[in-house]
């Protein structure tokens, strides 16, 4: 059976300080919310989950690839900070339903090179709403292909803690 998001954490479109260009996405780690703007003073808004303190995707970057059902690999940093969690996948694990990168994943990049961060969907969406990632931003899976079908390779990403 499917997992039934709460009413609390629907997408919908709120309005936002004005002066945001159409199309860029926003992401509010401290209130664990992402933001695709539509034109200026009002943007899409969808609920996220952020990484753990200290693991957070920061700054300015934009998505320089996007894949449906995208293959998963642990980052070196992640098998060295849990070993017994996350060796075990070390070589990746192929996309599908229970892969951790869900439906669909944005990449992001900064001067044409990956960050090894996501915006991806999830095979936890218990976990939406909550910072405990390794430092992607992790959407429902209905609202990453959601916005997955709206955004374009380059379009600008910011991560900051007001919109």
């Amino acid at each position: 059976m499917g997992y039934e998001i709460p009413p609390e954490l629907q997408a919908g479109v709120v309005p936002i300080t004005p002066g945001h260009d159409p199309g860029e996405i926003h992401v509010v780690t401290n209130r664990r919310w992402l933001y695709l703007t539509l034109y200026d003073g009002a943007a899409i808004r969808y609920p996220i989950a952020v990484g753990a303190a200290g693991l957070s995707f920061r700054g300015a970057a934009y998505i320089g690839d996007k894949r449906h059902w995208p293959r998963w690999q642990p980052t070196r940093n992640m098998i060295r900070r849990e070993p017994e969690k996350y060796g075990p996948y070390a070589a990746g694990i192929p996309g599908g339903p229970q892969n951790p990168l869900g439906a669909r994943a944005l990449y992001l990049y900064r001067n044409g090179r990956d960050t090894l961060y996501r915006i991806h969907g999830t095979s936890q969406p218990w976990s939406i709403g909550r910072a405990g990632s390794s430092g992607c931003i992790r959407m429902f899976n209905s609202h990453v292909a959601h916005l997955f079908e709206q955004v374009h390779i380059g379009t600008r990403v910011v991560a900051h803690d007001n919109v």
